[in-house]
């Protein structure tokens, strides 16, 4: 009796080199495009991060001359061609580049003093400048805006209303209005700038305050 035998032929086939390139390249195009979405997240995540600590600071700065403003007196709108150094008493106006006024913690017997005003001013620049000392020592100023910040000096200013004193009638020069100054700031932010990766980013802002102290 003859046993057929069976020959079992191993179907099963390995991978060419061919299908191996083909898989490793799909590999290598796979990881570079998440790579590449990765590194795009986080340059988005640090441009954010970057612009979000500039409009802080550029609130603060706000913030800062608004509540100086509103608990000072005496303001005096430094417009046209006026200089730092013809700042005198009080006087309202409106587009103006610069502002000083008496601080609340100036002592009354020395509010006749100049060298003691605060100011605020929008130089040529394109920066915002402030002074405790009074408006004419030029060391005394110091920038409150960062490099990134341009502020453009023909939109921006301040507007002073009601600056003249009370003199028992509203007749001028007296005044029978609550002071009340706007501040407007425009410009633009730049990200990185000289770099192929910068960025402008426009901002306007503007507040008001009426003074604390009651002038009438």
């Amino acid at each position: 009796m003859k046993i057929a035998k069976l020959k079992i032929e191993n179907l099963s086939g390995g991978y060419t080199i061919i299908e191996t390139m083909i898989a490793v390249s799909l590999f290598l195009v796979i990881i570079m495009t998440g790579m590449g979405a990765l590194l795009n997240a986080n340059l988005l995540h640090q441009k954010s991060r970057d612009m979000r600590s500039i409009m802080d600071n550029l609130s603060f700065i706000m913030e800062d001359m608004s509540r100086n403003l509103r608990t000072g007196y005496n303001y005096y709108c430094i417009t046209g061609a006026d200089t730092l150094s013809s700042v005198s008493a009080t006087e309202s106006g409106s587009s103006c580049w610069g502002i000083a006024f008496e601080s609340s913690a100036t002592p009354a017997n020395q509010v006749a003093d100049p060298n003691n005003q605060w100011v605020y001013y929008i130089g040529n620049d394109k920066k915002i400048y402030k002074s405790t000392q009074g408006p004419y020592v030029a060391s005394s100023f110091m920038p409150l805006t960062p490099d990134e910040v341009e502020i453009d000096t023909t939109a921006s200013n301040f507007s002073v209303l009601g600056a003249e004193p009370y003199l028992g009638n509203c007749v001028s020069p007296s005044d029978c209005q609550q002071p009340f100054v706007t501040i407007r700031l425009v410009g633009t932010i730049t990200y990185k700038p000289g770099t192929s990766n910068s960025v402008v980013t426009p901002f306007s802002l503007q507040t008001s305050v009426s003074q604390r102290l009651i002038d009438i």
